[in-house]
């Protein structure tokens, strides 16, 4: 045999019966700024700053020196920016917010003022008697 007879091998793929190749697809994120780290850290660290504001004095008013999650959740709660950038996410052991319906408030301060009021004349004679 001649060495022009040689018969050279090509690339391998599907007709020449060499290795098969995969295909590669590769997802790709966009890329971020230089300064969009710095920008980012800058609101992180306002954030904590209102947070602990808050919580500050929220234990303060309940004359504490510690800061615990329930000052936490009543800060956060309290302020509307924060209350509106947190409002679906639950703070754990912060408890809830005391809220009293006023439906139910209003019952008891028409007894009160009944009770702090004499009666006027016309009630007092609509009023019936006490049966014996």
């Amino acid at each position: 045999m001649d060495a022009g007879s040689k018969v050279k091998k090509g690339a391998g793929g599907k007709k020449c019966g060499g290795p098969k190749k995969k295909p590669v697809s590769r997802r790709y994120s966009q890329r971020v700024g230089t300064d969009a780290s710095v920008y980012l850290a800058d609101i992180l660290e306002y954030l904590a700053d209102e947070v602990l504001e808050f919580s500050g004095n929220a234990a303060r008013d309940n004359k504490k020196n510690m800061i615990i999650p329930r000052h936490v959740l009543l800060a956060v709660r309290k302020d509307e920016e924060l209350g509106k950038l947190l409002a679906g996410e639950t703070i754990a052991h912060g408890g809830v917010l005391p809220n009293i319906n006023p439906v139910l408030l209003s019952k008891k301060n028409e007894k009160a003022q009944a009770a702090k009021d004499p009666m006027s004349p016309s009630k007092a004679a609509n009023k019936s008697p006490k049966k014996a």
